[in-house]
């Protein structure tokens, strides 16, 4: 594998600016001089607003244990390196690297399509997960509050939301959640992928901290808001041996669940992150980079139901029981949550405009 390169842009995941597949003209990186990396820094997060017809998707994958997601934002300013909702802002005619990080797409219109959806008499309730593609709580978030907005649109109706995310920010809504959980409406996953703020800070430059993560389950707990922890995604050679000091430091934080997926570097996701491998460990990237491709079947891309999640193979096997020893050890409950469907009233709008 090729060698360790000195350049660095400092705060985010993603160190170049992959091709959009979809586009004929390409902004390209190649003068030795260094200038595209100078223009390439100086670029600030750009906020893009759009209103979209639609605002929530049928999860059609059986990997996903729930039947809709609901995306307030694409692109992520997190900048995680191994995240799959990369390549979906080619679509949006941006790259998957560093354009994901640095031009964020609000949907403008949300609430609207939301409100409209819920009180369709047609609608039939089943929980919609907060986000399947991008962090509801990113850090635009704490401007723009549509993901609180959601949530108070979620306890009108009394329509169960479940939520993933990686910052602490959640627990700015606490008002809420404790309210939808009242009613057995909302559960969350809190996403932790080590120990080591060292390797955070490289992984997953703009999340909150690990401590910080740890602390939001504890205090979710506190509220009796049912949470888990997602353990997502295991890197072969970098995180797994972090398994058991996560699931006993979230054990005793009060999660109730928890959950595991084994990296996988679909589309222009395994360029950027093969790119981030060596300029960061240069010493085990080769290693890191074939015990990734052990985990499915010689490849570091996987889209096959059922396995791309989950990986295969000895390297994949030892995570999975790993993982599975150290939560009977430490998740202690483990119970599965049921959500409340029979509470749903499409009436509700109507209800609290009878109020005036």
């Amino acid at each position: 594998m090729e060698t360790a390169i000195t350049s660095y842009f400092k705060g985010r995941g993603a160190q170049v600016n992959t091709n959009n597949r979809f586009l004929k003209n390409q902004y390209s990186q190649e003068h030795i001089e260094g200038l595209d990396e100078e223009f390439l820094q100086k670029e600030k997060t750009e906020v893009i607003y759009t209103y979209p017809k639609t605002i929530i998707n049928k999860v059609e994958s059986t990997d996903i244990g729930l039947g809709y997601s609901l995306n307030p934002y694409q692109g992520c300013e997190h900048g995680c390196i191994y995240c799959y909702a990369r390549n979906t802002h080619e679509y949006w005619g941006y790259s998957a690297g560093l354009d994901f990080e640095r031009k964020i797409i609000v949907k403008k219109n949300t609430i609207e399509l939301l409100e409209k959806t819920f009180s369709n008499k047609k609608w039939k309730p089943e929980p919609i997960m907060l986000s399947g593609n991008t962090d509801c709580y990113q850090p635009v978030e704490r401007e723009l509050e549509i993901t609180r907005k959601i949530l108070q649109t979620c306890l009108k109706y009394k329509h169960p939301v479940a939520i993933i995310t990686k910052n602490a920010l959640i627990t700015r809504d606490l008002d809420i959640l404790t309210e939808l959980a009242k009613h057995n409406l909302v559960h969350v996953m809190i996403s932790i992928t080590g120990t080591d703020e060292k390797v955070r800070q490289l992984l997953e430059p703009r999340t909150a901290t690990y401590k910080s993560r740890m602390a939001t389950v504890e205090t979710l707990a506190k509220n009796n808001i049912p949470c888990g922890i997602m353990v997502a995604p295991i890197i072969p050679g970098i995180n797994n041996h972090e398994i058991p000091d996560i699931l006993e430091q979230a054990g005793n934080a009060g999660a109730t669940s928890a959950g595991i997926t084994i990296v996988r570097l679909n589309g222009a996701v395994e360029h950027i992150f093969k790119d981030w491998l060596v300029k960061n460990f240069p010493d085990r990237a080769d290693k890191v980079w074939n015990q990734i491709c052990e985990c499915h079947g010689g490849k570091v891309s996987d889209t096959r139901k059922g396995v791309r999640m989950r990986g295969e193979g000895k390297i994949a096997e030892s995570i999975m029981q790993l993982f599975k020893l150290s939560r009977e050890r430490f998740i202690k409950t483990n119970g599965k949550f049921e959500f409340n469907l029979s509470d749903f009233n499409y009436k509700a709008n109507e209800a609290q405009l009878s109020l005036f």
